[in-house]
């Protein structure tokens, strides 16, 4: 029977996640963690995401009987219902200058909808079969209001499209297909495309709540942009963009900059990072997939307390940085927590916490990285790490606590992070003496031969970090490459009939990695 190079105990990592958010400056609430400043932030959550936000459900209701309706044609859009002192046609521009209730229908193949309505004013506007084009500019502008409502009416197909280059390059010109100075909620049960031809898709220099919709968005840079929060609550939203996929880019204002997925679906494919925020970035429901990117998901502060995460990055996966760099420098060789580089590493303001629902990480640079501190205490890490020995598929500055959940991080052997010394869940670290390739179980067989734990990789590794409840502090465990998997990947149930014996490894001991060959003493 061959031995393992190096074993390791898995501590697994712990998470209190609740999420950063504000709502106004004077009630800004952030995550669990602290802000650039030091403060302790209060937790915004779907539940209080109306106290926290400019959204309001019952702006989603409104009397019928008060629409606006305006019917949209190249040289001839009027209002069709009653006369509206709040809606003034010139030429293909029309401009809603009042709060109530508009629905438009038709098309403008070079026009333009302008809300310029008061700093108090909330202005509804149904998007009921709407295509609009502008060869010069964005084709909607909200200019003035304290909020705009964009609704997609039940089974209506909506396009925006604006122009390649725009005439007005101003500091403060609209750069967006959608763009609006105020809030915005897109809500509804319809569809809309946005087409970003110039830069970006859909931006709120504002707050931006993603209520419902079917919304598909490509765009030259950013897909989906606000300002000071970022927030899906439900709907299907699909981003195609060349810069970032999804963000909340208030860089300036103390607990703004934040975003936040309780719900619905959402898959992107950016050019740069994926989904990202300057303050914090919150999953608690829905699903987010990531299909192309080169970080996946970026913030100063990363909890994902619910939901389907599932990441493929050209670079990092999961990574926690930007924002405040002060902190302290990690020990060399990792510090007494083990869940650092070391080489003197800052450990900053940072943090990754996991508590619930699924991470699943693919990423080519480390897999969940964080220039603070890391902690899973429930739900399920899955990290198909680097293959290079430069990267990690774990790579925490601080500490990496488990105190619970289910972490299998496979990848290069190289920089192997271990979990820290307040972790209370035990687990394996598994060093192997030759590469296993893609799609080959890997098994964990407790004394009594039952098997307690199957993993399946989808790249070629040379080491696997798993932790859950499973593994008992102190027990020994034998380790099976090939047999049988019930999934195809990620952690599964398997058999070992037919497997290769590799070695045994015991719960709660590990030593630092050191490198391809390196080792260590016992910890």
């Amino acid at each position: 029977m061959r031995s393992f190079r190096t074993s390791l105990s898995v501590a697994a990592v712990a998470l209190a996640i609740s999420f950063a958010g504000c709502s106004t400056a004077a009630t800004s609430s952030n995550s669990t963690g602290t802000t650039s400043t030091g403060t302790t932030q209060q937790a915004v959550t779907a539940a209080t995401i109306e106290e926290d936000t400019h959204y309001d459900s019952d702006d989603l209701t409104w009397d019928a009987a008060t629409e606006v309706a305006i019917s949209l044609a190249d040289g001839g859009s009027k209002v069709t219902s009653s006369s509206s002192t709040g809606v003034a046609v010139d030429g293909n521009t029309v401009t809603i200058s009042a709060a109530g209730t508009y629905r438009l229908s038709g098309s403008l193949s070079d026009g333009q909808i302008v809300v310029a309505a008061g700093e108090e004013d909330t202005v509804h506007i149904i998007l009921d079969g709407v295509e609009l084009g502008n060869s010069t500019g964005s084709p909607f502008v909200v200019q003035s209001a304290d909020e705009a409502i964009v609704y997609l009416a039940d089974g209506s197909t909506n396009t925006l499209t604006d122009a390649t280059t725009y005439a007005d390059q101003g500091e403060d010109a609209p750069n967006a297909a959608l763009y609006s100075m105020a809030d915005l909620t897109i809500a509804g049960t319809g569809s809309l495309t946005v087409n970003g031809k110039s830069n970006d898709g859909i931006v709120s220099k504002d707050g931006l709540v993603m209520a419902a919709g079917k919304v598909t968005v490509g765009a030259v840079d950013d897909g989906i942009r606000g300002k000071d929060y970022t927030v899906l609550l439900d709907g299907a939203y699909q981003v195609t963009a060349g810069g970032d996929g999804v963000k909340a880019d208030n860089e300036t204002d103390e607990g703004r900059g934040w975003l936040l997925v309780s719900g619905g679906s959402l898959t992107v494919n950016a050019g740069d990072d994926g989904v990202k925020a300057f303050n914090t970035l919150t999953v608690s429901g829905g699903t987010v997939n990531v299909t192309e990117s080169e970080e996946g998901l970026e913030a100063q502060h990363i909890a994902i307390t619910g939901g389907e995460v599932s990441v493929t990055a050209n670079d990092d996966g999961v990574n926690a940085s930007g924002g405040s760099s002060s902190g302290t420098s990690a020990e060399a060789g990792g510090g007494p927590g083990g869940g650092g580089m070391g080489g003197g590493e800052t450990v900053g303001d940072y943090t990754v916490e996991v508590s619930g629902g699924t991470l699943t990480i693919n990423s080519e640079g480390d897999g969940l990285d964080s220039n603070g501190n890391a902690t899973i205490s429930g739900g399920t890490v899955v990290v198909n790490g680097p293959t290079n020995d430069g990267n990690g598929a774990l790579d925490v500055n601080g500490e990496l606590t488990v105190t619970g959940g289910t972490v299998a991080a496979a990848g290069s052997a190289g920089m192997a992070v271990t979990p820290g010394t307040s972790s209370t869940q035990s687990g394996v670290q598994m060093t192997f003496d030759s590469s296993v390739s893609a799609g080959t179980p890997v098994h964990i067989v407790d004394s009594a031969g039952a098997v307690v734990a199957t993993f399946v990789t989808t790249k070629t590794i040379a080491s696997l970090v798993y932790s859950s409840s499973a593994i008992t502090d102190g027990a020994t465990y034998t380790v099976y490459t090939g047999g049988s998997a019930d999934a195809e990947s990620g952690t599964t149930t398997g058999s070992i009939s037919g497997a290769e014996e590799q070695g045994t490894v015991t719960a709660g001991q590990y030593t630092q990695a050191q490198g391809p060959g390196g080792g260590g003493g016992r910890r």
